[in-house]
């Protein structure tokens, strides 16, 4: 008779699970989210009160007078010049990312022009252009502010110095300069003015899009994307745009007074030039590398060196976190970027 096997080790009956763990998670969530609502309105007390004290601090108007901060860049002696990029789209638009601070690129432009003009040890301007144009508005202002600086004081000089690209826009704003040098690689020109939309109306009849326009006259909608466009209203934009180009051309030779007037015309249809054409055309004076920006420039103030200055915008912890946002924006991106207006841009 075979032995009787011994009795299985008996387990404890399991525990009931309870729901203890998750409502010390909801808990600990809710710790966090009422101490991230604390801190976000403590961090936006201390922003106000300390924009509230700079007002009450400030002798100056803060746009007029901009507190950027200088940074010695380049060279060495008794006179300043500050070197001030012109980079990208010339539009008055906000851009930045997750972690970057928001920048209007126009309104840092024109800060640091304000900045070197204010300061009277500044006898010069170093603009750096690397752009294909932009703003018909913004382009001009800038021109405004170089030609500003130049005749705020007997004797201040612009220096352009072309990088990869100036053309339309960023050839308007060189405008503003004593004296244009171009690096050998440089592409620089397209004179014009463009306006550029798209028309969707064979789209929307095949997929059944019906447009509403409800208008109080009939050039109101001018544009109009799901609407054949008007002869009409196209000669009324066309007269606009000329007279867009007229400005342009003035511009240009008042300040290359060496092109004849009729050879200028033929020159500004919007095509492209290489630096040596532009050198023989008289569009620019001399193509150079940022060493011949910094010995022109001395040489136009009449010195042996330039001390090269730059500025910086003076960003503390809180105004950076305020402005943290969200890097995408569809529907502002395709605002900016479908909606019909008059740029100065070579857009290909």
């Amino acid at each position: 008779m075979s032995p009787i096997p011994p009795p299985l080790p008996s387990h404890p009956a399991p525990k009931r699970k309870t729901h203890a763990a998750v409502w010390l998670i909801i808990a600990l969530l809710g710790i966090l989210l009422i101490g991230s609502l604390i801190l976000n309105a403590g961090l936006s007390g201390a922003l106000k009160q300390k924009l509230s004290a700079r007002k009450t601090t400030h002798v100056q108007p803060v746009d007029e007078y901009p507190d950027l901060k200088e940074i010695w860049s380049f060279g060495d002696g008794d006179v300043k010049a500050a070197r001030i990029a012109v980079e990208g789209v010339i539009l008055r638009e906000i851009e930045g990312g997750l972690f970057s601070t928001p920048i209007n690129m126009v309104e840092s432009v024109l800060a640091q022009i304000r900045t070197a003009r204010a300061d009277s040890a500044v006898r010069a301007i170093i603009l750096e252009v690397d752009s294909p144009g932009g703003g018909i508005t913004a382009s001009d202002e800038i021109y405004r502010a170089l030609v500003d600086f130049r005749e705020s004081d007997t004797g201040r000089v612009v220096v352009v110095f072309m990088r990869d690209l100036a053309a339309s826009g960023g050839y308007y704003v060189a405008m503003g300069g004593t004296w244009l040098i171009a690096q050998p690689t440089t592409v620089l020109g397209s004179i014009g003015v463009i306006m550029q939309t798209l028309n969707l109306k064979g789209l929307s009849d095949k997929v059944g899009i019906t447009d509403v326009t409800i208008k109080s006259g009939a050039n109101k909608d001018l544009l109009n994307p799901f609407t054949e466009v008007d002869p009409a209203q196209r000669a009324l934009l066309q007269e606009m745009i000329d007279s867009m180009y007229e400005h342009f051309l003035s511009i240009v030779a008042k300040n290359r007074p060496a092109i004849p007037a009729d050879r200028l015309r033929a020159l500004a249809d919007g095509r492209l030039f290489v630096p040596h054409q532009a050198l023989e055309l008289k569009l620019v004076d001399q193509i150079g590398y940022w060493e011949d920006a910094l010995a022109k420039t001395a040489e136009l103030l009449g010195v042996e060196s330039v001390k090269v200055i730059r500025y910086e915008q003076q960003i503390d912890f809180l105004t950076w976190l305020m402005s943290v946002r969200s890097p995408v924006r569809p529907a502002q991106w395709i605002s900016s970027h479908l909606r019909p207006r008059f740029l100065y841009l070579w857009a290909p």
